[in-house]
């Protein structure tokens, strides 16, 4: 008894301690949403014909939006749908692809599309969130007139810089604090709004869902535009799925259940309980409503200079979690073979998933701050957000029904029943914010037209290489017995060349004997293959296969959250790697010319030449010593 009293504190402490780390990672952009979503909305409406039954209406959409989108979708049923405890579009995609007989074209594409949309998503997140929080400067009556539009331009461009610049210290260092910040953050949420609430407790109406659906039926197209601003409440529930790895589906589901959803409800309906004051007062003095900053308004005046704090942390907190989002996501789309290898830095020796991706790093800064500058203010910046996590969601619902049937076995009947209403929110969700593509909706669509243009090029010309190689290949077998029976010279040590395809003669191998003459004592022909799992275990990875005295081959097991230390994997499960004469490793290095009869179209060719060359090294990525390295190169038509 004492046994299991200890073993069940044990597991509530770190519960415990997981569901502060996931209020303080996961729940970091939804959590900022209350800055702009319900004034945003309100901003579709003519403030002349605003009524109470418009903010009854407005607001009860975004409340039952976070009801049906994140509570029920994501929380309840999504972060179920777990390849083995990482979840995000390309675990979903890997999931759905693992359950059937082969992989489907379609589910790739979905995953790609998902991908592609995402960095839309953490390049405007922590514009608009940074931005968002320093136009709360303009609430502090003291400083006010001081704050001119050039200063908070200038001060979220510091805010933003200095955020990305400190990306490759690694997220450990600041980790701890993200946690109890939020906490406070949500804390005062819900505070700020229950004072008003209680003000005003009419507002507790618009939790009837019926408002919400009058407010559509009689408003028509306008409907239409404050329904897309009304997403802004969800953004950010991509999130919980994303991080389901990092913190468990429990904590996840305790932190939104148990602080955040309760919190951002409050919040909510004590934004909608002061628009119910002003039209009231407007009513009463012969003027129209004004549709003002909302949420930096409900506190007093003396307390509005520490709530700028307050949410300038907050935002920061969630520009960094979409910030390793976007490193976690290119770090699977590598692995999976969807994007060019890059360069990963391990920020902890303590968490595999804590990783600095410098391209990726510089890439979002650039856009970010293209973005501050060209739309210049958060209300400018919100048509172009909703796009780009709705098309996400729709895609998220469309893997999901693949994964029920695929790999968990439904019957399409029952798939449907499910999928189908997830699906039609999404789409109502995604058809309002396509509405509002010429007020900046197009941003996120063209940053994911041009991932996705990078990843087509990229998977075609991999492809088209393959084709290449595999018509000169020699069998690895026959080339093995051809040897026995007439050996060239040999050398002590061990010979390790990784190739794509270890059936057959690397050519590496093939140059060495062709050029050099000579062949080792031992020989390694190694393949890294990806599988569609997020970690495969240590004892599993590796797989040689004895071909003669001469020639192995082998296959080393990839998950796409692996990190590779490929000395370390062969030392640990290939006894000959400690022989005597010490491993060299062979790579072959691909020069690319264009055919005449070429296999990707033209306009592909020097896209897909520039990525090539551009690419990571496979030594670093491999963790091989750079000394240890032989590079032999071939040239290849496509």
């Amino acid at each position: 008894m004492i046994v299991e009293g200890k073993s069940a504190a044990a597991n509530g402490s770190r519960l415990g301690i997981l569901t502060l780390g996931a209020i303080g990672v996961v729940y970091g952009d939804i959590g900022t949403s209350p800055l702009y979503a319900f004034r945003e909305a309100l901003a579709q409406i003519d403030g002349q014909a605003v009524g109470r039954s418009d903010i009854l209406g407005i607001l009860s959409l975004a409340l039952w939006a976070l009801i049906l989108v994140v509570t029920l979708k994501y929380v309840l049923f999504l972060t179920r749908a777990d390849n083995n405890g990482e979840g995000g579009v390309l675990s979903l995609m890997a999931l759905a692809n693992r359950g059937g007989r082969r992989p489907l074209p379609v589910i790739l594409v979905l995953g790609a599309i998902g991908a592609a949309l995402f960095y839309g998503d953490a390049i405007i997140t922590p514009a608009l969130s940074v931005l968002s929080a320093v136009e709360g400067l303009r609430s502090v009556p003291a400083i006010a007139p001081a704050i001119t539009h050039q200063l908070i331009i200038g001060i979220a461009l510091g805010i933003l810089i200095a955020l990305f610049a400190m990306q490759s210290w690694g997220t450990a260092r600041v980790a701890s604090l993200f946690g109890p910040v939020c906490v406070i953050w949500f804390l005062v949420l819900g505070a700020m709004g229950i004072v008003h609430i209680v003000a005003n407790p009419d507002i507790l109406h618009a939790l009837n869902p019926l408002w919400g659906i009058r407010f559509l039926l009689s408003e028509g197209l306008p409907g239409l535009f404050v329904l897309g601003a009304v997403f802004l409440t969800v953004t950010g529930a991509e999130a919980l799925v994303a991080d389901l790895g990092h913190f468990g589906r429990k904590a996840i589901q305790l932190g939104w259940l148990g602080l955040v959803w309760p919190a951002l409800t409050l919040n909510y309906l004590g934004q909608g309980a002061m628009a119910l004051q002003a039209l009231q007062a407007a009513a009463e003095a012969g003027r129209p409503f004004a549709n003002i900053d909302w949420f930096f308004t409900m506190p007093p005046d003396a307390w509005r200079a520490p709530l700028v704090a307050l949410t300038t942390a907050a935002t920061v907190i969630a520009s960094q979690a979409v910030i390793t989002g976007a490193y976690s996501l290119t770090s699977q789309a590598v692995a999976l073979g969807l994007l060019p290898r890059m360069r990963i830095f391990q920020t902890s020796h303590a968490e595999r998933g804590q990783i600095y991706m410098p391209a990726i790093n510089w890439l979002l800064l650039a856009g970010v701050i293209a973005l501050v500058l060209a739309f210049g203010s958060s209300s400018a910046m919100a048509a172009a957000y909703g796009i780009a996590v709705t098309g996400t969601m729709v895609v998220t619902t469309l893997l999901a029904g693949f994964v029920l049937v695929r790999t968990w076995r439904w019957m399409p009947e029952a798939m449907l029943l499910v999928i189908v209403p997830l699906l039609a929110t999404d789409l109502v969700f995604f058809g309002a914010n396509i509405l509002r593509v010429s007020e900046g909706g197009w941003v996120p669509l063209l940053i994911a037209a041009g991932v996705g243009l990078v990843i087509v090029c990229w998977t075609t010309g991999r492809k088209a290489i393959a084709l290449a190689e595999a018509r000169r290949r020699i069998p690895l077998d026959d080339l093995a017995r051809s040897l026995a029976a007439r050996p060239p010279h040999v050398v002590e040590g061990t010979a390790v060349f990784l190739t794509a395809d270890n059936q057959s003669a690397p050519s590496a191998l093939m140059h060495s004997l062709k050029h050099a003459g000579v062949l080792h004592g031992r020989n390694l022909v190694l393949s890294v293959a990806k599988v569609d799992v997020p970690t495969v275990p240590a004892s599993e990875r590796l797989v040689v296969e004895r071909i003669d005295d001469r020639f192995s081959r082998g296959t080393l097991r990839r998950g796409y959250m692996d990190q590779i230390d490929l000395p370390s994997e062969l030392g640990r499960g290939w006894p000959e790697m400690q022989s005597a004469g010490g491993t060299s490793f062979f790579l072959g290095r691909n020069t690319l010319r264009h055919a005449r009869a070429s296999r990707i179209p033209g306009w592909m060719m020097p896209i897909y030449a520039f990525l090539h060359r551009n690419a990571a090294d496979p030594v670093a990525y491999l963790g091989i010593p750079a000394n240890r390295v032989v590079e032999m190169g071939t040239q290849v038509e496509l």
